[in-house]
This record gives C-alpha cells, sequence and structure tokens, in this order.
C-alpha cells in the first residue's frame, strides 16, 4: 500500500512544500514552494546559506544612501535568491512575500511588487515562476486585484482567517489564497480549552467552505490550505487544490500507509448551500464583518506583527554589514 503523501496527492491536492530549506524542498518534490520572513530568517543562520547572504549584501553595496537604504535593497535582493534557488529544484512557482509592514499600504505594496518582479526578471526568471504573497488585508486584496489585472502578476494572498476574505479575494480574481487552517485551530482551543479531531476542526471547515463556496461560483483562484499543526488537518482536507506543508509533517505522511480517501471534490461543492455574497466593492461591510470575527482579526494582526518583526530582524543583521 502506497504511504499516506502519495495516496493525498491521488486525490488530486498538488503538495508545496513550507520552508526556506532547498534540501527539504528537493526531498519531498512537491510542485511549488512557499517562503516568508520567518523561514528565510531562520535559514540565513546556517552556513550553507551565507554565499545567498554575500551575493545580496554585494548587489547592494553601491546602491541606497545609507546602511538603511542599503539593507532594504539587500533584502529584497536575499529574497530572490533563495526564490532563485528554490526555483531550480521545484518545476512550478515559488511565492515571495511583501513586507508585512507594508499591509495597510496598497500603493507601497504595488511598488514593492513590481520592484520584486524586476528582480526576478534582471536574473532571466519569468514573473509566471513567481507569487507575489501579500497579507489579506482590505489593502492587501485591493492591491493583489490591480496587480493581477494591470500587470498580470500572479498573487498569493496569506494570512487569510474568515471568509469574508476569502470571498474578497475571488472577487479580485487573485491566483491564490493561503487559509491558515493551524493557526486558526490554536485560537479555538486556547479560546474554549477543547481538543479538536480533523472532522471539527475550525481551521478544517472553514477551508471547507471557502473551497465548496469556490467551486460552486466558479472562480478560478486556488485554494491552498496552509499552516498545519498534525497530519489529520491535512487527510480531512484531501482533494483541496493545493495544501503547503512542512517538512516535518511531509515526513510524518510519508511513514503512514493510512489510508486518506478523497473529501473534497468540485462536483460535490455545487451541491453546497452556500448563497453569493460579494464585498469587493464595498470597504464598510468588508471591514465591518472582519471585525466580527474576533479570531480572524487576533490572527490577522498577530501574522503581520510576526512577520514583520522577522523582516525587522533580517534588515538590522544586514544593516550591520554595511556599516
Amino acid at each position: 500500500m502506497s504511504n499516506s503523501l502519495e495516496q493525498l496527492k491521488a486525490t488530486g491536492t498538488v503538495i508545496v512544500t513550507d520552508t526556506g530549506e532547498f534540501e527539504s524542498i528537493a526531498k519531498y518534490t512537491p510542485q511549488d514552494a512557499t517562503t516568508n520572513p520567518s523561514l528565510i530568517l531562520a535559514a540565513t543562520k546556517k552556513e550553507e546559506y551565507q554565499k545567498l547572504v554575500d551575493i545580496a549584501i554585494e548587489y547592494a553595496k553601491d546602491k541606497g544612501a545609507s546602511p538603511k537604504e542599503k539593507a532594504s535593497i539587500a533584502l529584497d535582493r536575499l529574497l530572490v535568491e533563495f526564490g532563485k534557488e528554490i526555483l531550480n529544484i521545484v518545476p512550478g512557482r515559488v511565492s515571495t512575500e511583501v513586507d508585512a509592514s507594508l499591509s495597510f499600504d496598497k500603493d507601497a505594496t504595488v511598488k514593492k511588487a513590481l520592484e520584486i518582479i524586476e528582480l526576478y526578471k534582471s536574473i532571466g526568471i519569468s514573473k509566471d515562476r513567481v507569487l507575489i504573497k501579500i497579507a489579506s488585508t482590505w489593502e492587501g486584496i485591493q492591491a493583489a486585484k490591480e496587480l493581477e489585472e494591470k500587470h498580470e502578476i500572479h498573487c498569493n494572498l496569506t494570512l487569510l482567517f474568515s471568509f469574508v476574505q476569502a470571498v474578497a479575494c475571488a472577487e479580485a480574481k487573485v491566483t491564490l489564497i493561503s487559509p491558515f487552517v493551524g493557526r486558526i485551530l490554536d485560537w479555538y482551543k486556547a479560546s474554549t480549552g477543547q481538543e479538536y479531531d480533523g472532522e471539527s476542526d475550525p481551521g478544517v471547515i472553514s477551508v471547507r467552505k471557502i473551497y465548496n463556496y469556490y467551486k460552486k461560483f466558479g472562480y478560478n483562484t486556488i485554494v491552498m490550505g496552509a499552516s498545519f499543526r498534525n497530519t489529520g488537518e491535512i487527510k480531512a482536507l484531501a482533494g483541496c487544490d493545493y495544501l503547503t506543508v512542512a517538512p516535518k509533517l511531509l515526513e510524518e505522511l510519508i511513514n503512514l500507509t493510512d489510508a486518506v480517501p478523497q473529501v473534497l471534490e468540485s462536483g460535490k461543492a455545487k451541491e453546497s448551500q452556500e448563497e453569493k455574497v460579494s464585498y469587493i466593492n464595498d470597504e464598510a461591510q468588508f471591514r465591518f464583518l472582519f471585525n466580527e470575527d474576533a479570531m480572524a482579526t487576533e490572527k490577522l494582526s498577530q501574522g503581520i506583527r510576526s512577520f514583520a518583526k522577522d523582516a525587522q530582524t533580517l534588515l538590522g543583521q544586514l544593516e550591520a554589514k554595511f556599516e
């Protein structure tokens, strides 16, 4: 009997690795890979990645008027260098994240995304192989809409915790969303004191609802479940478009032979009871409904703070090299 990872792939789910470490990516033969500032920060602490830091420093040393400006330029180049190396391993796309500190500035997000795409282009990598990763704030969704429509740049809307965010992303015609399954579970466990299995897991239930809504109403946006805490969550979403999984859980799936039946199917989704709604042109309604969801509000804010903090740590380390 094939292992659980192979069975999961057989349901039609595309597996994406959630890491910045090249060896792990190569081991699990994923289609795509995702990174974020926290993963890159962890990777740069290892000796084997210092050459990428050196390339970024060399690139930025004659640019920028101050160490701080040089560090910002070097950070973008570092992210792109990681992306380049990852694309030498995976056949598909890599997600590269816009600085989380820009999450509430649409124009700055668009500008930074264009700069990242130009950096990729300068080293021979087409924008079709890159997903620009943006937090699912109102401003982030509007920035992604502009990037997709005006510049044909593919976007991955991350830190997604609520149905209202998912609907607005689909209406913006973003390429892919990353609903954070495990972080939703974390909040509910802390809030209720209860334990949950795969079927009762609030994160799993959220992604199933989003998936069924998208398929029922014909949205092309890819649903990529992310941020898993255990293999039960992963197996409960078998059949989801994409799942991005950390190496530890991929290894667990390889070592399991549990049956992984397909749970999500586009045909069955059309029978769901969801009614069509719209938020993309109604900022006040979007913000009100999002604000009504305490879990989503808290987890989005927490995620942005965490990613921004790690990006600032990286910037500080790079800045020190120019002083």
